[in-house]
C-alpha cells in the first residue's frame, strides 16, 4: 500500500466512524431526548421558545414525537452514509463523493437556515456544525482522490 492509499484509508474510515457515531446520536435523540445527553440543547430550546419555562405535558409530548422522527431520520440518513463510505466511496467512485457532499450540505443548509430563522442558534452550534466538521473534514481531505 502506498502512502497516498494509507492517507485515503484513514480518512475513509474516519468518515465511516463519524457516521456510525452520528447513528448513535440519532438513537439517543429518538429514545433519550429528555436525558442528560440533551440537557443543554433542551434548556436552550426552552429559553428560545418558552421564555425559560418548563415544557408543559402537551409540548413535551410534541417534542418527544418530533425527536423520535428526527432521530429516526438521522439514523436512516447516516446508515446510507456508512454504506456509501464502506462501498462506493472506498472504491473511489466519484458519484459517492458527490452524493455525500450533496446530502450533507443539503441537510446543513436547510436545518441551519430554519434554526436561524426561528432563533434556535444553539441547534446550529451544538449539533449542526459538529456534524458538518466531523463529516466534512474527511471529504475535504479525500477530494483529490475523486478528481478523475
Amino acid at each position: 500500500m502506498n502512502k497516498g492509499n494509507g492517507k485515503f484509508n484513514f480518512w475513509q474510515k474516519w468518515l465511516t466512524y463519524a457516521n456510525l457515531m452520528t447513528i448513535a446520536v440519532g438513537l439517543l435523540v429518538a429514545f433519550a431526548g429528555n436525558s442528560f445527553f440533551f440537557e443543554i440543547h433542551n434548556n436552550y430550546t426552552k429559553d428560545v421558545f418558552l421564555n425559560g419555562n418548563e415544557f408543559d405535558q402537551n409540548i413535551l409530548e410534541l417534542k418527544n414525537w418530533l425527536f423520535g422522527i428526527i432521530g429516526g431520520t438521522i439514523v436512516g440518513f447516516h446508515i446510507l452514509m456508512v454504506m456509501i463510505s464502506e462501498n462506493s466511496f472506498k472504491k473511489k467512485e466519484k458519484w459517492a463523493y458527490k452524493t455525500m457532499w450533496y446530502g450533507l450540505l443539503t441537510w446543513f443548509i436547510i436545518d441551519s437556515g430554519i434554526s436561524i430563522y426561528y432563533g434556535a442558534i444553539h441547534n446550529v452550534i451544538i449539533i449542526n456544525l459538529v456534524a458538518l466538521v466531523l463529516i466534512g473534514i474527511p471529504l475535504i481531505m479525500t477530494k483529490n482522490e475523486f478528481k478523475n
